[in-house]
């Protein structure tokens, strides 16, 4: 077998391995935060999305599975990534820092019974923690996508999915799949009640 046969094999293993664990310990919790997102949706309220890197990206795609659609035809949703205005990005990254790209925003845009997702493999990335927390100023709840420890986002947003991997690959594959299961779930329950 060649080598590279057999990283394919242990990568494709070792999610699999990491899919059935997030499927026995988050489900429930995954359940509920889609209840949640689909009463903000239900409420006229907004969904914001950031993260850097991957996680970025993962804001953009999960905004707009919202806002356009995801497998059913329906009305557009409010949802929108942090990650894309590049003239606010760099405008408050140059004046403010890019510690503050995305708590500029929330304070800006963000309502009060609003849901922000804060997307982070480590948990720590200080400008989504910066986030979070005026989030909570704003009177908007926040849910973490982590991973490893969960680190500081673990304790400050109010519900923490929480991947179980130091594998910043495996953790990013984890989180697009809830994000999946989110808008999935979302679409059943406001488009069938």
């Amino acid at each position: 077998m060649s080598v590279g046969i057999q990283l394919i094999e242990q990568k494709i293993a070792e999610h699999l391995a990491l899919t059935k664990q997030v499927m026995e310990e988050l489900s429930a919790e995954i359940a509920r935060v889609a209840e949640q997102s689909a009463g903000v949706l239900r409420a006229g309220r907004t969904i914001f999305w950031c993260g850097n890197g991957g996680s970025a990206a993962d804001s953009q795609h999960l905004a707009a599975e919202l806002v356009g659609r995801f497998t059913r035809e329906r009305k557009a949703w409010a949802s929108i990534a942090l990650t894309t205005n590049t003239s606010t990005l760099t405008s408050v990254g140059n004046d403010y820092g890019f510690d503050s790209i995305f708590e500029r925003q929330v304070q800006g845009l963000m309502k009060e019974g609003d849901l922000l997702f804060a997307l982070s493999t480590s948990g720590n990335s200080e400008n989504v923690v910066r986030a979070v927390r005026a989030a909570r100023e704003h009177g908007g709840a926040s849910v973490g996508l982590l991973g490893r420890d969960g680190g500081a986002l673990r304790e400050l947003c109010d519900t923490s999915l929480v991947i179980p991997s130091s594998d910043t690959a495996r953790i990013q594959e984890m989180h697009i799949l809830i994000g999946h299961l989110l808008c999935d779930l979302v679409e059943q329950q406001l488009t069938t009640s």
